[in-house]
């Protein structure tokens, strides 16, 4: 009988100094697999929305809590479905204490600091939710794709990036890191719904088939950053993302996951409310 895939199977195996991530490659993961999925669109968001329910509880109680963080970064190639995980996957949950963070080109103002600069005042607060839609990861894989970013650059930007995550979880906060993948077929069909609908136009633009020329390489170099930042306490997982049913199952089930391991429950009454009756 064939073995049952399991989330850790998708996890990017762990950084390891000195050593070469050989075993890890994007090509061996099937953007149109969906070893998640209930079996159809229908059964998956009756899923979804199960998860969801468990999911608003859980943050609830990071919420009351006020002590650990939760941080979710989201990246992919362009349409590999960011916005609708987010709108999907949180559909249940209450907007206290989740904030949503995109990131854009960097500003005049950013890019005269460090790349980290940005990211760091984004990071969640004290009982937050946090997610990032794209993130600091930005601003390593499309510098180098551009070839702004040499290879001496690429390696000191990831040494920054472990160090950076590796405070964030020092000082409470749970990362989890998904990488959206999709198929160079499936994004061909999914900008040309954007041409298409007029309603989509917004999503759109020109840019977008620019850095489509650009996928091989953008392909090797997100292999090469998953490789060198995937760490115990900053895993990237890569999601199929063809099916974006099975997409937002998945990575709702990695957050469940995360938040059940966090054993997380409701505050204490305070004792100054022992015995209290309202008149």
């Amino acid at each position: 009988m064939a073995k049952q895939p399991e989330l850790d199977d998708f996890r990017v195996p762990y950084f390891e100094a000195g050593k070469k991530n050989g075993k890890f490659s994007l090509g061996n993961v099937d953007p149109a697999a969906r070893p998640f999925s209930s079996g159809s669109k229908d059964a998956d968001r009756a899923r979804l929305s199960e998860i969801g329910a468990k999911l608003d509880i859980q943050q609830e109680c990071l919420h009351a809590q006020q002590k650990r963080r939760v941080l979710l970064v989201l990246q992919g190639m362009d349409t590999s479905g960011k916005d609708g995980t987010i709108r999907a996957v949180f559909h249940e949950v209450d907007p206290l204490g989740l904030r949503i963070v995109p990131f854009k080109a960097p500003t005049a103002t950013e890019l005269a600091h460090d790349f980290l600069w940005r990211v760091h005042s984004q990071a969640p607060a004290a009982g937050e939710l946090t997610v990032f839609n794209r993130s600091h990861y930005e601003d390593l894989l499309v510098p180098t794709v551009l070839g702004t970013l040499d290879a001496q650059g690429f390696e000191q930007r990831c040494r920054h990036i472990r160090q950076f995550e590796e405070m964030l979880a020092d000082s409470g906060t749970t990362i989890v890191k998904c990488m959206l993948h999709i198929s160079k077929d499936e994004q061909r069909v999914r900008l040309q719904a954007r041409i298409d609908d007029p309603s989509k136009h917004w999503k759109f633009d020109v840019s977008d088939l620019d850095a489509r020329k650009h996928w091989d390489k953008y392909q090797a170099v997100y292999r090469d950053a998953l490789a060198a930042t995937s760490t115990e306490y900053a895993p990237w997982y890569v999601v199929p993302a063809d099916s974006k049913t099975h997409r937002n199952v998945m990575i709702a089930e990695l957050l469940l996951r995360t938040f059940e391991s966090l054993k997380l429950a409701y505050p204490p009454p305070k004792e100054s409310l022992r015995g209290v009756r309202v008149a």
